[in-house]
């Protein structure tokens, strides 16, 4: 809690008149790029490792970055929510799906997830399930990652395929108005990756694929 307050009051003390006249322009409405799917874990940080400012990104962060299908059960409804305003609502052109290594969220499920202590939490994850059952019958995009960073790879583009399955996700892909993603960060190395249908794996987003990825969504 003393680094969170010291944090505000360092941000008062620093916050350039560039900044406030920013703060005051998105106080009139936002306009976010794109929804940022991504993990709650505490070291991942989409706006520093993709230099966003306020206002870039519509940001929904829970356990797993999972995204549960169309056919999920309506009261667990959070994530629906934020997809449907951000396309509604924000009409971003862009989705991405983040997912990291060494995921908490990820190891729970390869090791198996205790219901009595976790109840909610298994209730959760069970939009990761299909991820394990993957890997564990012989797909992997990386055999050098231990299991738990393969099932979180395989994770994203099982999150991709959910979001997908929404009616009005698919209708925006299939009229190339709405482009999804898949990315990967990994954390002891500080490197993002992004997903190549091409390769059918993850790739290093340097200077040589950023430029790859914009010519494509350009």
């Amino acid at each position: 809690m003393k680094k969170l307050i010291q944090g505000i009051v360092d941000f008062r003390k620093n916050l350039t008149e560039e900044n406030r006249t920013l703060f005051a322009k998105l106080a009139l409405g936002q306009k976010p790029d794109a929804l940022f799917i991504a993990c709650s874990d505490s070291r991942v940080v989409p706006n520093l490792f993709a230099s966003t400012n306020p206002g870039d990104l519509f940001v929904l962060r829970n356990i797993g970055n999972l995204v549960p299908p169309a056919s999920a059960d309506s009261r667990e409804a959070c994530a629906q929510a934020a997809i449907e305003f951000s396309i509604f609502s924000l009409n971003i052109s862009d989705i991405i799906i983040c997912g990291h290594s060494e995921c908490c969220a990820m190891q729970m499920l390869a090791q198996g997830v205790d219901t009595q202590a976790f109840p909610h939490l298994a209730t959760w994850l069970k939009y990761g399930d299909e991820s394990v059952k993957k890997i564990r019958s012989g797909f992997v995009l990386n055999p050098a990652l231990s299991e738990h960073n393969q099932i979180s790879q395989v994770n994203v583009l099982q999150q991709m395929e959910h979001i997908i399955s929404y009616p009005f996700v698919r209708d925006r892909v299939e009229k190339k108005k709405l482009r999804v993603h898949g990315w990967w960060f990994d954390i002891a190395q500080a490197e993002v990756y992004c997903y190549e249908q091409n390769f059918n794996q993850f790739v290093l987003i340097d200077e040589k694929e950023a430029k790859i990825i914009l010519d494509r969504v350009v």
